[in-house]
């Protein structure tokens, strides 16, 4: 059954967008953690006017977007470099290790990878991106028919 293309042609678009919206839901996390302190404390010396501000701002925005499957490509895309910047530059990582299970950045690496993922595949079978597409679809198609 598993083995099955007919099987795996379904549930596998069904697959990602439930990772989907799990990966959205706990990188909303990290953003509300920054900007209100929940449900982890907000760091110390935040200010919305910096670099972690911008950073917080992107995991809320991304975060919404991504778990609802609206602008996923773009906000997949955004995100992705977010993380690359956070594990290459604002954490210099490579200066301790090229490891991640060394340096720490596993987190970020497998989120950049992740909404890489999203940015090339899409965010999968349940969108808010593909109702609406279908939506215009079938206006389109009513419009053309009249």
């Amino acid at each position: 059954m598993f083995e099955s293309e007919a099987f795996r042609n379904v549930w596998a678009p069904r697959l990602l967008s439930i990772v989907r919206i799990f990966l959205g839901l706990l990188y909303l996390q990290h953003g509300l953690s920054k900007y209100f302190g929940f449900p982890a404390a907000q760091p110390q010396g935040f200010d919305m006017l910096s670099l972690i501000g911008l950073a917080g701002a992107i995991e809320i925005v991304g975060g919404i977007c991504l778990t609802l499957g609206v602008y996923t490509r773009w906000s997949a895309f955004i995100m992705s470099g977010e993380m690359a910047t956070a594990f290459l530059i604002v954490q210099h990582r490579f200066t301790r290790s090229f490891f991640p299970a060394v340096n720490g950045g596993q987190l970020e690496a497998v989120y950049c990878f992740f909404f890489l993922t999203f940015f090339l595949v899409g965010g999968g079978a349940w969108t808010l991106d593909r109702l609406w597409r279908r939506k215009q679809d079938a206006a389109i198609r009513a419009e053309a028919i009249s």
